[in-house]
């Protein structure tokens, strides 16, 4: 039945895709319109990532007509169910968290195009199995396919899935061709930077690097990819973006909610592996970097590893420590009480594990000598928000120094991630009036006021990106490492001390006293970002 479904899809009058030009997503973008002929196989396929998350991006790319004409989707998973049950999650995942509600006649033409196939992880005949599949899929549509895997499992089973797909043959199928099989793996890319190393060197020997793409969903977000635009495309800003104007930088990635039903994954996890080590060291590499000699993604990568191998270690010391751990408390989140870490589900009783750290690095290169940078993540904080903010140097300190008359705050670019994508700048202004008094005023470009808000959601453009062969928003081996190379001692120190330094804080509020100690010593203070 697949293969009379497939020849349909492949012979269908694809002359609808001109209209795509027209769309937003692809202005100046032509390179999504050739997609190569895809075989997407979702390991983890009945799994939340999928519903949330995958389903309504293939959705969304195919009402754009981004999708190849020759596409289909293969769920893989352990899970006992149909292939007719599968669709049906699908089209139900879909109708719930897609951007765009379901339309039924585009559904049709989607569903037709979706598999399931069931198996194990850690045995080869369901590999087998799958690859004669997908083979046989392939000889009835009649031409070359490219097989795309993306790894949306549990990270524990990231090596026996790798091996198989080696055992099997799929990793090599069309390989030195265009169409040669690709992987995506989800974060996180090891526990550790052993554990980092050992699963580069597995998965390098089924993969090239170019067809291997680490995902990180926060380089998929506009404003993300609009930081090198407003860096290098804005001669206001790339002069003064260095240690002569800069005081100092901090990057918020800030969640109100708890650990919620993930409680046994997140205990053996914490703050810093589950979101510094990834999302917000992404934002420091792209925040700190050097301007690449192209928008190739092999130089935009290298200048990343650049600046993170330049991060100088951080003080683990009592007396100056550059580190800050802490875990929430009972407290109030939009006006209802909640209950502390150690009553949540599944959170043994003597836990340790920390749900808020904050960092304060040093970057050791000719841009960014002595100028600190502040990180921070945690649950249970004031509010859902991710931001980077520049702070700049005030002005020598001759005219406006009253502090009763003049209110002179520092200049700072607050770039919003979510949930409010856009720009803010801060700078002083003149009060009207007869007297010469001043206050900070600020400067507002929303992404959603000026595009609009139905913009494509990060994991459209990365597995786009991943099918096209594009990996400038990918995560590459070496700066992986790089980035486990800084916190892996900060992990292994704090697994030393057990609960001692662990500090505490009271949920819905901004985090420790600690992390505002962290900030003083050097004079600055955290920026509580408004709504």
């Amino acid at each position: 039945m697949f293969s009379l479904q497939l020849k349909a899809v492949a012979g269908r009058d694809i002359s609808h895709m001109v209209e795509t030009t027209r769309h937003p997503f692809l202005q100046g973008l032509s390179k999504y319109r050739g997609a190569p002929p895809t075989f997407l196989v979702i390991f983890g396929a009945s799994g939340d990532l999928t519903a949330r998350k995958l389903a309504p991006a293939l959705y969304n790319l195919d009402i754009d007509h981004l999708l190849p004409a020759a596409f289909a989707l293969v769920g893989y998973s352990r899970s006992a169910t149909t292939e007719a049950d599968f669709r049906q999650g699908i089209h139900d995942a879909i109708q719930q968290f897609s951007r765009r509600p379901l339309n039924e006649n585009c559904w049709k033409s989607l569903q037709d195009r979706i598999f399931y196939h069931r198996g194990d992880y850690d045995g080869q005949v369901a590999f087998h199995s799958l690859a004669e599949r997908l083979k046989q899929m392939e000889s009835a549509l009649g031409r070359d396919v490219q097989f795309l895997f993306y790894m949306a499992t549990p990270p524990t089973v990231f090596k026996s899935v790798l091996e198989n797909l080696g055992q099997s043959g799929l990793a090599s199928h069309h390989r030195d061709t265009e169409l040669a099989s690709k992987v995506i793996v989800e974060k996180p890319f090891g526990w550790d930077l052993a554990s980092a190393q050992e699963l580069n060197q597995i998965i390098a020997r089924r993969f090239v690097e170019h067809h291997i793409y680490r995902i990180d969903h926060y380089l998929g977000k506009e404003t993300v990819q609009d930081l090198l635009v407003q860096r290098f495309a804005n001669s206001i800003f790339e002069p003064i973006w260095n240690r002569e104007y800069v005081a100092y930088v901090q990057i918020t990635v800030a969640e109100t909610i708890g650990v919620g039903n993930r409680g046994a994954y997140y205990d053996h996890s914490g703050a810093l592996r589950d979101m510094i080590q990834n999302h917000t060291m992404q934002l420091l590499s792209l925040v700190a970097m050097g301007p690449p000699v192209s928008l190739d993604p092999e130089a935009i990568r290298d200048e990343k590893v650049k600046v993170l191998k330049a991060v100088q270690p951080p003080s683990l010391s009592s007396e100056q420590s550059d580190v800050v751990r802490a875990r929430y408390e009972a407290g109030w989140i939009d006006g209802e009480p909640v209950v502390g870490y150690l009553q949540e589900s599944q959170i043994p009783p003597h836990s340790w594990t920390e749900t808020y750290a904050a960092l304060r690095l040093f970057i050791n290169n000719w841009r960014w000598k002595g100028v600190p940078f502040y990180l921070r993540s945690g649950k249970r904080l004031a509010r859902r928000v991710s931001e980077i903010a520049i702070c700049f140097k005030r002005p020598p300190g001759i005219l406006f120094m009253e502090e009763d008359r003049f209110n002179i705050a520092n200049n700072t670019l607050a770039i919003s991630i979510q949930p409010d994508e856009g720009v803010t700048l801060l700078m002083n202004a003149k009060v009207p009036g007869l007297e010469t008094r001043t206050q900070p005023v600020k400067m507002h470009f929303r992404h959603a006021t000026t595009f609009g808000s139905n913009t494509s959601e990060a994991y459209e453009r990365l597995i786009l990106d991943a099918m096209i062969g594009d990996s400038t928003l990918f995560i590459r081996g070496d700066e992986a490492e790089s980035s486990w190379r800084i916190l892996t001692p900060v992990l292994k120190f704090w697994e030393q001390c057990g609960d001692r330094g662990l500090e505490h804080y009271a949920a819905g509020s901004w985090g420790p006293a600690a992390s505002d100690s962290l900030m003083w010593e050097n004079h600055h203070q955290w920026r509580q970002p408004s709504p």
